[in-house]
C-alpha cells in the first residue's frame, strides 16, 4: 500500500530527548513514514490521542525511559483509556535498557514489542510492517 507521496502511515513518537525524537523522525522519513507527530512526554502525547480534532496514529514509537509517565505507564494508560477511539493501536517501544524484565513488563501492559537501541532505519521498519499488517515498500 504506497503511494506517490510516501506511506500513508502517520506515526506519533514520544521521547523527551529533542535529539532521539529527531533521529526516529529521520529513520520515519528514510523509509517513507513522512505523516510524523512527536511528543516530549506521555502526558502530552496522551492529551493528543484524546483531543478528537487531532489524527490518530497508525503506529506509536515510545520511548521507555521518560519522566513524570515513562512508556510502561503510558501503555497501561491507553490500553485502559475509555476517551480513545483505538485503544488497541500498535505501540512499539523503544529503549536503551536491556533489562528482560521491563521488557517483559512492558508487553504485558500493551507494548506490540521492545526494540533495543540503537536501531536501523531497515529494522525499523520490518517492525512497523509486522505492527500494521502489510508491507509499506
Amino acid at each position: 500500500m504506497s503511494t506517490q507521496s510516501g506511506c500513508p502511515l502517520h506515526v506519533l513518537i514520544i521521547d523527551d530527548q529533542k535529539t532521539m525524537r529527531s533521529i526516529i523522525k529521520g529513520m520515519l522519513r528514510t523509509i517513507g513514514i513522512t505523516s510524523i507527530t512527536a511528543k516530549p512526554s506521555g502526558e502530552e502525547a496522551l492529551d493528543y490521542l484524546i483531543d478528537g480534532n487531532s489524527r490518530f496514529p497508525d503506529v506509536i514509537i515510545s520511548d521507555l525511559h521518560m519522566e513524570n509517565m515513562d512508556g510502561i505507564e503510558f501503555c497501561n494508560t491507553v490500553r485502559r483509556n475509555k476517551e480513545l477511539k483505538n485503544k488497541g493501536v500498535p505501540i512499539l517501544i523503544l529503549t536503551g535498557d536491556t533489562e528482560p524484565l521491563l521488557h517483559e513488563v512492558s508487553k504485558q501492559v500493551g507494548a506490540l514489542t521492545v526494540l533495543t537501541k540503537p536501531i536501523t532505519a531497515e529494522a525499523l521498519k520490518v517492525q512497523i510492517e509486522e505492527a500494521v499488517g502489510y508491507s509499506f515498500a
